[in-house]
């Protein structure tokens, strides 16, 4: 029996499933770009518990720049996920960021850290392991690790991206849009959606606030190639509200504001 009530944003991610079917993001790079008036951090918390579902053969290896580890604890116990408890299990892997040092980072030191999450990957895969999510939360702090050098990023996330192919991970990493809004839209925010398979943007409402709705949601998924030469893209918008153990999401102008 499906424990899972359907939602808009499981059906856009194509996670909509009885816990029998493969992992819908296995080899695919999701990025997830929010602003400062309207944070995307429930959408890694969403696929955290998803991922670390009873049901789930999934394995997390989560790269913390944001937050400590009580902080994500906390937030997954109110969705009814025990972090501390996968910890405990071998299914949840804490890289704490916060705790560690970065005297003069530079692209060597980017290398280390992804060697760090490689190594991880390499051992769970030998394991059986063969369901692995990595979450990078978030990724404008690795830009200010490694001193504003964007390129040092993107060699970072193009490493990490490897992984999905050669290991069948998913990769998921949240950005903030806005602190790069005092230039043209720069190459990082341009190559990043690219690297992309699905990209998700949390955003306020055009409309301004609203009392029963923080926010809209758009989540372009971009589509294998389906073995006839072709494919293609598909796109949700929806609107959502945050609430004390979980979020809702319904259709523009279903609700009143």
């Amino acid at each position: 029996m499906n424990q899972w009530a359907s939602n808009l944003l499981d059906e856009a991610l194509g996670l909509v499933d009885d816990g029998t079917k493969p992992w819908a993001l296995s080899g695919r790079v999701v990025l997830v770009e929010d602003c400062v008036e309207t944070s995307g951090a429930f959408v890694i918390h969403h696929l955290l518990k998803r991922a670390l579902a009873s049901h789930s053969s999934n394995v997390v290896v989560f790269l913390a720049l944001s937050q400590p580890f009580s902080h994500y604890d906390r937030v997954l116990r109110k969705l009814g996920c025990n972090l501390a408890a996968q910890k405990e299990n071998k299914r949840f892997f804490f890289l704490d960021m916060l705790m560690s040092e970065f005297p003069d980072v530079d692209e060597g030191g980017l290398v280390a850290l992804y060697g760090e999450i490689e190594k991880v990957v390499r051992a769970l895969f030998q394991e059986s392991k063969k369901c692995i999510t990595i979450v990078i939360d978030d990724l404008s702090l690795i830009e200010v690790v490694a001193n504003g050098y964007s390129n040092h990023v993107l060699d970072f996330l193009h490493y990490c991206r490897t992984l999905t192919s050669e290991y069948g991970c998913s990769l998921v990493a949240l950005n903030h849009q806005d602190i790069y809004s005092c230039m043209e839209r720069p190459t990082l925010i341009l190559q990043l959606e690219y690297l992309a398979d699905i990209l998700m943007k949390v955003e306020p409402l055009a409309t301004g606030l609203a009392t029963d709705v923080h926010g809209q949601l758009t989540v372009l998924n971009k589509e294998i190639w389906d073995g006839q030469r072709s494919s293609r893209s598909r796109m949700g918008n929806f609107h959502f509200r945050i609430k004390e153990n979980g979020v809702e999401y319904f259709s523009p102008g279903s609700r009143g504001g």
